[in-house]
């Protein structure tokens, strides 16, 4: 069994002291690709200089975060641009909006949000979105570059029933993470995932963040590691009453495919 951990944010600082063993403990779980996401320009280049460490393992995406927008200039998209030329940068992203924190104003995530998404048209690579509290606004947006886009996932879903209809209507894809295993929280997303086709489905820790509420035992600190994906895995399987073999399958086949990976292995 062979799994793909399509959001980890392996550069953050609290991965400094241990990543290449955080690294091999995720390989030994049978966690072999891994998507180290990038959220701001530096983060983005990070992303990609760990991944020249680990060809065939770990890739990168390359975007600015909605709660970075407000440092978004002139010269951030030529830059993004720079970084998708290189093949370890498998997406743009992580891109969209935050309404709940707002950490940067509307008006500029919603213009470095629509920038990121005429570079995805224009370089063909893959979306990775953010969207919290955003869905409306979102769609309005990406709904004008929808018919020109290449795939693209909601990264981290946590949202309604109503939302994840429109995700899924705008043919999108659908990230689910340790979420899923907090019984305060996500008990709602053990429903709905059933309503997800398995073939837009994926899997993702975003670690450090999102530890699974019920993996025993509790690591220290609370850190959350891409080699915790199988206990997402087994939890998602659960829940669409599927054996796990055939969930880390589909959702390994779906995040290949959606990265191209296959093509850049060959």
């Amino acid at each position: 069994m062979e799994l793909v951990d399509i959001g980890v944010n392996l550069t953050h600082s609290s991965f400094r002291q241990d990543r290449e063993a955080v690294i091999d403990r995720a390989l030994q779980a049978s966690v072999t690709q891994m998507i180290v996401t990038g959220a701001s320009l530096a983060g983005s280049l990070a992303a990609r200089e760990l991944a020249i460490q680990y060809p065939g393992r770990l890739y990168a995406t390359a975007g600015i975060h909605p709660h970075a927008a407000r440092d978004w200039r002139d010269d951030t998209g030529p830059a993004l641009a720079d970084l998708a030329a290189h093949p370890e940068v498998v997406a743009l992203g992580e891109m969209g909006l935050d309404f709940n924190r707002n950490y940067s104003p509307t008006a500029d995530q919603e213009r470095a949000f629509e920038a990121q998404l005429e570079l995805s048209v224009e370089l063909r690579l893959p979306v990775f979105l953010h969207e919290r509290d955003a869905r409306q606004a979102l769609l309005r947006i990406l709904g004008r570059y929808r018919d020109r886009l290449g795939p693209a996932v909601v990264h981290c879903f946590t949202g309604s029933a109503d939302d994840l209809t429109a995700y899924l209507e705008w043919d999108l894809y659908v990230g689910i993470t340790g979420w899923i295993c907090d019984e305060r929280r996500g008990l709602h997303l053990r429903d709905l995932i059933q309503r997800i086709p398995l073939e837009r489905l994926m899997l993702e820790t975003d670690a450090p963040f999102l530890l699974p509420r019920d993996l025993l035992p509790v690591p220290q600190g609370r850190r959350n590691e891409p080699a915790f994906l199988p206990h997402v895995l087994n939890r998602v399987a659960t829940c669409l009453e599927l054996p796990a073999e055939t969930v880390a399958t589909a959702t390994t086949g779906n995040a290949r495919r959606f990265f191209g990976l296959d093509s850049l292995a060959n």
